[in-house]
């Protein structure tokens, strides 16, 4: 029987932008999947971003996928016009929701003891959720032009604060 399987770290900016490792290579999942560096065969245009793997809770788009010698690492960007998309981008700046999680069907695998290791998939979607199957996989990055804009009033503080004292 095929199955639609769901996998995956992550960062979010106030811009909504999101960076992450949907899938670390060289471990297993808590399903016992392991897939390998090249399963991902695929050019990205532009992969649906979904809250908790939920068709209808399209909250942005990935626009990049490369892998890494580390795994599969994604960027894209919450739709922040969307009140769910806004929702879900203070459960991630919060620190609540963290993980990624890959929606995909397995092409090729063996059986290695308990694992399956795959070696070809097709990815359907990329979901941010609270509990990715995969520990590692976790937002790395969000940011944000509040929190770099607060960066810049922060540094010309300071310099301005330096040029009085001296």
């Amino acid at each position: 029987m095929d199955r639609l399987e769901i996998k995956a770290a992550i960062t979010v900016d106030d811009t909504g932008t999101i960076t992450g490792n949907a899938w670390p290579f060289g471990s297993a999942d808590s399903s016992n999947d392991i897939i390998t560096k090249g399963a991902f065969h695929f050019a990205v245009a532009e992969l649906p971003m979904l809250f908790g793997h939920n068709p209808d809770d399209l909250i942005g788009t990935w626009n990049e996928a490369t892998e890494t010698p580390d795994g599969l690492v994604t960027k894209g960007k919450l739709h922040m016009e969307q009140p769910r998309a806004r929702a879900v981008h203070g459960l991630i700046k919060g620190g609540l929701v963290t993980g990624l999680s890959i929606g995909f069907k397995a092409k090729a695998f063996t059986r290695q003891g308990r694992n399956r290791v795959i070696s070809a998939l097709d990815l359907f979607e990329i979901s941010v959720v609270r509990n990715p199957m995969h520990p590692r996989a976790r937002i790395l990055s969000a940011k944000s032009e509040d929190t770099a804009l607060a960066i810049a009033e922060a540094i010309n503080r300071a310099t301005a604060a330096l040029r009085t004292n001296h």
